[in-house]
C-alpha cells in the first residue's frame, strides 16, 4: 500500500526533576545545598532514510514520544540526560504543524535531520538558589515540559521528470517499456492509483528518474477524481512529459485534453508552469493519428517540443528520452517554498508580546487562568515543598495575575483554576 498523507503525534521528553539535598560529611561543617539539576529530555527528531519509498509505518504507528531526562542526584550530581528519538522518513517528506498549517521542514537529502519536538530542559537543583541571604534553600524546580504538536507528514515523490496526463493515454505502458518498472496496466480508467517510479538509461549512458503519476481528470485542483493526491507529487519534478493520446479512441479531442491539463496544473499552483514542457503524442500506430497530430500542431501555440511515438511498438522513444535527460540536466530544482530573508539582510518588524496567561470563567462562576508561560511555570513548580510554593506566589503576583483577578471581580474566597488544579483567592 502506498501512503504519501499521515497525521502524528509528537512529544519531546519532559526534564528531570532537581533535587533539593545538602551535605553532610564528617569533616565538613559547613556543607550547605548539593541538590544536582535534572536532565535533558530527549526530542523527537525526523531523518531522511532513502531505503523508505511511502508513509506506511506511520499507519500503525502514530504517536512519537521520547525519553524524559533523569532527576538530579545529590552531592550535586546532575541527571543523565535523554536520548533523542531518530524517526525515519522517506526522502521528499515535508512535515508541517497541524495546527498552524506552517512547513517545519522540508527532507529531501538522505541523512537529513530536523527536530521536529524539542525536548524540555532540566529543573534545577537548590544549589542553584542559593545566596547570602538563603544559604540553605528548600527549592528545586521541576523538569520543563517537552514541546508537543500534531504534524502532518506529506510525501512528494522525487522524480527527474513525471509524466502527466488523462486515464488510459498510455503513461503506465511508457514507464514500462523505458525502465524495469512494472506499473498495473489494464483498459480502464485509473488503472494507477499511486506514483510509480522507474530509473530511465539513455543510449548515451545517462539516466533519470520517471515516475508514473495517477490520471488527471478536470477539476482535479478541487479534489475531483484522484486529485490533490496525484498533484502534490509534481511538485518536485523538473520536466513535466504530457502524454496525449492522438488516436481519439475514446471520442476526446486531444488539443481539448492537452489544455485542461495545463489548466489544472496552473489552477493547482502557477509556479508548475514554469517547468519545461514536452508533449508526447502517443499511440501513433493507431488508425486516424497521424491526421488528429496534424490538426493539433495548428492548433498548438505554446513552443513545447512534440514527441510522436507509439509506447506499444517502441517508435520513436529513443529521441524522446534523450530530450527529456537534455532538460533534467539544465532544468534548476524549482523550491516548493519561497525562501527567508537573505543572511546579509535583516528585517525587525514589531510584535506584540503576548500576554503570559488569560483570564475566563468557568460556568460555576469559578476564575479560569490559562496561557503557555503560566501553565509552564506551574507545570515546574515542586508542590510539596512550602518555599517553592511561596516563591510561585511571588511569581504570579509579579506577573499581575493577582491584580487581573480583583479587576475582573474576583472576592476572598472565590475559586481561581489553573489546568486541572483549584486554588482559592485570598485577599
Amino acid at each position: 500500500m502506498f501512503v504519501d498523507k499521515v497525521k502524528v503525534y509528537v512529544k519531546g521528553g519532559d526534564g528531570g526533576n532537581g533535587m533539593v539535598a545538602y551535605r553532610r560529611e564528617k569533616y565538613v561543617p559547613d556543607g550547605g545545598p548539593a541538590g544536582g539539576d535534572g536532565g535533558r529530555g530527549g526530542s523527537v527528531i525526523f531523518e531522511v532514510d532513502e531505503g523508505l519509498r511511502t508513509l506506511m509505518d506511520f499507519r500503525y504507528k502514530r504517536h512519537f514520544k521520547a525519553d524524559r531526562g533523569e532527576h538530579g542526584r545529590p552531592k550535586n550530581q546532575h541527571g543523565k540526560n535523554s536520548e533523542d528519538m531518530i524517526v525515519k522518513v522517506p526522502p521528499g517528506t515535508t512535515v508541517s504543524d497541524e495546527a498552524t498549517g506552517n512547513v517545519i521542514a522540508d527532507l529531501t537529502e538522505h541523512g537529513q535531520r530536523a527536530v521536529i519536538a524539542k525536548g524540555g530542559r532540566g529543573g534545577r537543583g537548590n544549589t542553584r538558589f542559593a545566596t547570602p541571604a538563603n544559604p540553605a534553600p528548600e527549592i528545586a524546580e521541576n523538569g520543563e515540559p517537552g514541546q508537543e504538536r500534531e504534524v502532518v507528514l506529506e510525501l512528494k515523490v522525487l522524480a527527474d521528470a513525471g509524466l502527466v496526463g488523462f486515464p488510459s493515454v498510455g503513461k503506465s505502458t511508457l514507464l514500462s517499456v523505458v525502465s524495469a518498472a512494472k506499473p498495473k496496466i489494464a483498459d480502464y480508467h485509473f488503472t494507477t492509483i499511486t506514483p510509480n517510479l522507474g530509473v530511465v538509461a539513455t543510449d548515451d549512458n545517462r539516466s533519470f528518474v520517471l515516475a508514473d503519476l495517477p490520471g488527471l481528470i478536470e477539476g482535479a485542483h478541487q479534489g475531483v477524481g484522484l486529485g490533490h493526491q496525484f498533484l502534490r507529487h509534481i511538485e518536485r519534478t523538473r520536466v513535466i512529459v504530457h502524454v496525449i493520446d492522438m488516436s481519439a479512441l475514446e471520442g476526446r479531442d486531444p488539443y481539448e485534453d492537452y489544455v485542461k491539463i495545463n489548466e489544472e496544473l496552473k489552477a493547482y499552483q502557477l509556479r508548475l508552469m514554469e517547468r519545461p514542457q514536452i508533449i508526447v503524442a502517443n499511440k501513433m500506430d493507431m488508425p486516424d493519428a497521424a491526421d488528429h497530430l496534424a490538426a493539433f500542431k495548428e492548433k498548438l501555440t505554446e513552443d513545447h517540443p512534440i514527441f510522436p511515438i507509439s509506447a506499444l511498438t517502441r517508435e520513436g522513444l529513443r529521441e524522446l528520452l534523450r530530450t527529456i535527460a537534455d532538460l533534467v540536466e539544465t532544468t534548476p530544482q524549482f523550491p516548493l517554498y519561497e525562501e527567508t530573508e537573505q543572511t546579509d539582510r535583516v528585517v525587525y518588524r514589531h510584535e506584540k508580546k503576548q500576554s503570559p496567561f488569560q483570564i475566563s470563567r468557568d460556568p460555576d462562576g469559578a476564575y479560569v487562568v490559562s496561557g503557555a508561560d503560566i501553565e509552564k511555570l506551574f507545570k515546574m513548580t515542586d508542590f510539596s515543598r512550602e518555599e517553592s510554593v511561596r516563591r510561585f506566589s511571588r511569581q504570579i503576583r509579579h506577573m499581575g495575575v493577582d491584580e487581573a483577578l480583583r479587576q475582573r471581580g474576583a472576592k476572598d474566597g472565590d475559586i481561581v483554576r489553573l489546568l486541572e488544579f483549584e486554588f482559592e483567592f485570598i485577599e
